[in-house]
């Protein structure tokens, strides 16, 4: 049978195949469409052509008439076999039917749908009859008029199409099966006739809806009720309804589509909770280790879970593992350090977990003690008198989780590259569920994720803070007393995501009452910066005690940066002489300094910018500078200006802005700097320095040797 539902046993159409192509059965809808008639002779010339055969093929009827059908509509290939099936056709009479190519006036082939058949007129001659229709248009015409006549009867979705007053017009026999009541039974009666439970008023208050709006409801309305097919069970069905409109937009009715989700509903707790946890995961990937900080990432497993899983969610890792000094938990008890604590709603239960300022010790019996010893996960779903005391730190945290009603607990180890580090611990009180198995995998699913995290920040702060230490202790430890010169410095390490890095500044007192000013940045981070930023910080201090003008100690600075593998850096270093009231800078590819004067506006030094040190082969130049009393210089490295979401002008014009206010002291202007430019997230450090000239202090008088008389 074809897609149509042709079958051969029925008519006397045979199934044919042309050279080629593939078996075809006669449509029987060809009557439905606009068909092209073609009248041959006994020769097999064109004797009548309709309208719609010049539609179809191209040809009219002039060019049509007269010819030979095979010789204008076949090509040369096709001639034998349909001069032979035209031949059968005249002889014996048996019609034909297929799909063939034909070729049309433009030089295209066309699938045709065609009937062909042998006509006798009154005089006894024979004519052959050949009907034809686009073929893919008649398929899917085919397959509209399936999918309208028969939807309702083979679909496995219980269909009811109503009318406006909502009485049946049809339903389908897997309705018929749904409601238990026959078909004609339905018919006529009204909806709620049928449907007499009152849970139904809900889907019947939906199909008004539709017909009111024309916004379909699909899946949208899921009924608990009792039918009359089964009605000792309630079964829930999942309703969807749309409107039914004529071609010119006047409605009809609803079609109403009804599935038995009886199953479905039963297991919708489960489905529900499994979505939930699934939902968690996700969370849990998006927002955990957002940064490489040991307490945020242990506040943001516990705000994962909280309240949405459990009531209350406590992150312990062990004091071995945040301070390497202390020993690693044996038999006996062990020590934890509660990084992070959330309750859902205030409770009890919040007090009965340790504070981040303390360590405590759990004894050895404990479950915290036995999860972490085991490494395995610890469920109890009922928690009992017993059960709360191992739960506990102590007997008083026991009494107040049994009095903020906890009565399910799970302890799931946080393990990073095979070691323990902590636990994740997890209650319940207001939630009525016990935690099962099921909800303990959620759990160890986000502690592994966490405990990768979190050990990943603690390693990272391990290394952040020992190249902090190291880059504190290379810098100086506050700015001496300078003749002519007042001084306040500043230097801020970046964020605990991002590496330590080079930045540096100093000043060295010279001969003279002179002093130098330096600020720097080795670009990198890390110990290695740290360490390459204090050997060229170390050279500088050596240099400056030669005398050397500024261009030249930046040149022995660029030497021996060249020889510090991949590193370079960027250097400003300025000598201040208070008698001459003048400052000598040179500059190796650093920011330009900043200069404040009284009654100007402040504006950026321009100096020949010079190239990084460690490029080597182009010299630096000094500028000299009149820097007169009240001057303000105002060197930085780019942490201080630099972000990845604004442009340098901008900021550049933001540093100027800030440093236009007066009577200001030079450390509020520091702070004024640090807090109007720098954002908590900064990826890179900072060093800054500001000057201003002062008078010189007078010196003290020599006393003269009294006389001798």
């Amino acid at each position: 049978m074809s897609e149509a539902g042709w079958s051969s046993a029925d008519h006397s159409w045979a199934e044919t195949r042309w050279p080629g192509g593939e078996p075809s059965q006669p449509s029987g809808l060809m009557d439905l469409l606009g068909v092209a008639a073609v009248l041959l002779n006994a020769e097999g010339r064109i004797v009548l052509w309709s309208p719609q055969a010049e539609e179809l093929y191209g040809y009219s009827a002039q060019e049509s008439l007269g010819q030979y059908a095979a010789h204008l509509l076949v090509r040369e290939e096709h001639w034998e076999w349909v001069i032979d099936k035209f031949a059968e056709v005249m002889e014996t009479g048996q019609s034909w039917g297929g799909t063939f190519p034909v070729r049309c006036k433009d030089g295209s082939t066309r699938l045709v749908e065609l009937r062909n058949m042998r006509l006798l007129n009154d005089r006894g001659d024979f004519f052959a009859l050949g009907l034809g229709t686009d073929s893919p248009r008649l398929r899917q015409v085919e397959r509209d008029v399936a999918f309208s006549t028969r939807l309702i009867s083979q679909s496995p979705i219980g269909i009811a199409i109503f009318d406006t007053a909502l009485r049946y017009l049809a339903v389908n026999p897997a309705l018929e099966r749904i409601h238990g009541i026959p078909a004609p039974e339905h018919l006529g009666r009204h909806y709620r006739e049928i449907m007499k439970d009152p849970q139904f008023e809900v889907p019947e208050a939906a199909m008004r809806h539709v017909l009111e709006t024309g916004i379909s409801l699909v899946d949208q309305s899921t009924v608990l009720a009792h039918t009359s097919a089964d009605p000792e069970h309630p079964h829930a069905w999942s309703v969807s309804v749309y409107r039914l409109e004529d071609t010119r937009g006047h409605v009809l009715g609803v079609a109403e589509l009804v599935v038995d989700v009886t199953d479905r509903y039963q297991s919708a707790l489960q489905a529900s909770q499994a979505r939930r946890r699934l939902a968690l995961i996700a969370d849990g990937s998006a927002r955990i280790g957002t940064t490489l900080e040991v307490e945020r990432t242990a506040r943001e497993l516990v705000e994962v879970i909280v309240p949405e899983f459990a009531d209350l969610g406590t992150v312990d890792v062990l004091d071995s593992v945040l301070d390497e000094h202390r020993p690693a938990p044996g038999r006996g008890p062990a020590r934890f350090r509660t990084l992070a604590v959330k309750a859902g709603y205030p409770t009890e239960a919040a007090q009965a977990a340790d504070s981040s300022d303390r360590v405590t010790a759990y004894d050895a019996d404990s479950l915290a003690a036995r999860c972490v010893r085991t490494g395995l996960p610890i469920l109890i779903p009922h928690a009992g008198g017993n059960d709360l005391s191992r739960i506990a730190r102590d007997e008083y945290a026991a009494l107040l989780l049994a009095r903020a009603g906890v009565h399910s607990f799970m302890a799931v180890p946080l393990t990073a590259r095979g070691s323990v580090i902590g636990f994740l611990g997890l209650i319940r009180a207001r939630d009525p569920r016990p935690f099962d198995k099921d909800d303990l995998a959620m759990a160890a699913e986000l502690a592994s994720r966490a405990a990768v995290c979190v050990d990943n920040a603690r390693a990272h702060q391990s290394v952040r803070n020992a190249a902090e230490t190291l880059q504190r202790s290379l810098l100086p430890t506050a700015p001496p007393t300078l003749p002519g010169l007042q001084v306040a410095c500043r230097y801020r390490p970046a964020q605990a995501a991002y590496e330590v890095g080079g930045d540096w500044y100093d000043v060295l007192p010279l001969g003279g009452d002179r002093t130098a000013l330096v600020v720097g940045d080795v670009m990198g981070s890390g110990i290695d910066a740290a360490a390459a930023m204090g050997r060229l910080r170390t050279a500088t201090a050596a240099f400056a005690d030669l005398d050397l003008d500024p261009a030249r100690i930046l040149g022995q600075l660029d030497s021996i940066t060249s020889r510090l593998e991949r590193y370079i850096a960027t250097c400003v270093y300025a000598v201040y002489d208070p008698h001459t009231g003048v400052c000598r800078i040179a500059n190796a590819g650093h920011l330009p300094p900043a200069l404040v004067r009284g009654g100007e506006r402040p504006r950026l030094l321009d100096l020949p910018n010079g190239i990084p040190l460690g490029v080597g082969g182009v010299p630096f130049e000094t500028t000299a500078l009149v820097f007169g009393l009240g001057d303000l210089l105002v060197l930085y490295t780019d942490g201080l200006v630099e972000t990845r979401h604004h442009a340098i002008d901008e900021r550049m014009e933001g540093l100027l802005r800030l440093l236009d206010t007066s009577d200001c002291t030079l450390e509020e202007t520091c702070d004024r700097l640090l807090d109007g430019l720098r954002h908590p997230d900064d990826h890179d450090d900072v060093a800054l320095l500001i000057a201003r000239a002062v008078p010189l202090a007078p010196q003290p008088s020599t006393p003269s040797p009294p006389s001798s008389g």
